[in-house]
């Protein structure tokens, strides 16, 4: 029987469904364990996460690979040129965390511009004394300018949120939506992410981490947003400069921050962890049972479909 390697524990009985077909080798350390080197040479299938490195030096170890499902939306840690250089599918799960993730990504904004998790770390460290009107001041949400950077599936779900806050939402990507999308979604698109950053009292981050993104909110980008504002990062570590965003927390012109993800997971740049205004989530973004379990399904529904020689489900395009 074929060879699937799978990362880590999944959920929705995928595992279970796939030893049905498959032999199947099941490593927490993913790519980088003892048990894929030893079975490498004879994989023809496996299901990533995002902590797994998926390049060219690894598939010169796996002659036989012929699917990476990765059990993510992004798959900036698999090298597509390089797979399919070889022949060798690559999946993504689409759709399935859209509204899970929507929702860590204005919790956070919440959490942040209303300084939620800083309240919670005052009481409980016996810091609330008493209360007055210029205790404890924050952002405004409801009401505000709302930008999102990207318009996705996600940036998608994050906007219709804004609306049920009264927030006027702001959007920029590459290419412009359908007039009728952004009607229904309410948001008015902008030419420019400096444009955008001028008039946004909060930003919320949902493009793909590529070249181009890559610190794409570096110290002069950071410096460029409106005074008092609040960033969000639910999307990948590295679009932001975690460094200058420190500084920026620090010094202006951000009020708060909040992430639920970073430039070297799982570690944290100290500047960060040393300031009140930032809501730091553990990469939690998808953490619902259902979803985890959705997302799970949808990489082995695509291992089973190219391994039986058709087309897999969600490709990477």
């Amino acid at each position: 029987m074929p060879l699937v390697f799978v990362s880590g524990a999944l959920l929705g009985g995928v595992v279970e469904r796939l030893r049905e077909s498959f032999d199947v080798v099941q490593d927490d350390e993913g790519v980088a364990s003892e048990a894929f080197a030893r079975a490498a040479g004879d994989v023809e299938a496996v299901l990533s996460l995002v902590t797994d490195r998926i390049d060219g030096a690894l598939l010169a170890r796996a002659p036989r690979l012929r699917i990476v499902a990765n059990v993510a939306v992004g798959y900036d840690n698999v090298d597509v040129a390089a797979c399919a250089a070889r022949g060798i599918h690559v999946t993504n799960t689409p759709d399935v965390l859209t509204e899970a993730t929507a929702d860590v990504a204005f919790g956070l904004l919440l959490a942040a511009a209303r300084r939620i998790a800083e309240g919670d770390r005052l009481v409980r460290n016996g810091g609330f004394e008493r209360w007055s009107p210029t205790f404890m001041l924050g952002a405004a949400v409801h009401g505000a300018t709302l930008g999102i950077v990207g318009m996705g599936r996600i940036g998608r779900a994050v906007a219709r949120r804004a609306r049920g806050f009264g927030m006027h939402v702001l959007y920029t990507q590459r290419s412009r939506l359908p007039e009728p999308l952004e009607r229904a979604l309410g948001c008015t698109y902008v030419a420019s992410l400096d444009e955008l950053l001028a008039w946004a009292d909060a930003v919320s981050i949902h493009c793909p981490l590529n070249a181009d993104t890559r610190h794409l909110f570096d110290a002069e980008r950071l410096g460029r947003m409106k005074r008092g504002a609040v960033l969000v990062n639910t999307a990948r570590g590295p679009i932001v400069d975690e460094a200058a965003l420190a500084h920026a927390l620090e010094h202006g012109p951000l009020f708060a921050a909040g992430l639920d993800v970073y430039e070297d997971e799982p570690r944290v740049h100290p500047a960060l962890l040393a300031r009140e205004n930032v809501v730091l989530a553990p990469h939690v973004g998808s953490a619902e049972p259902a979803t985890r379990a959705a997302m799970a399904r949808v990489a082995a529904e695509n291992v089973l479909r190219v391994l039986a020689g058709e087309a897999p489900l969600t490709p990477v395009r």
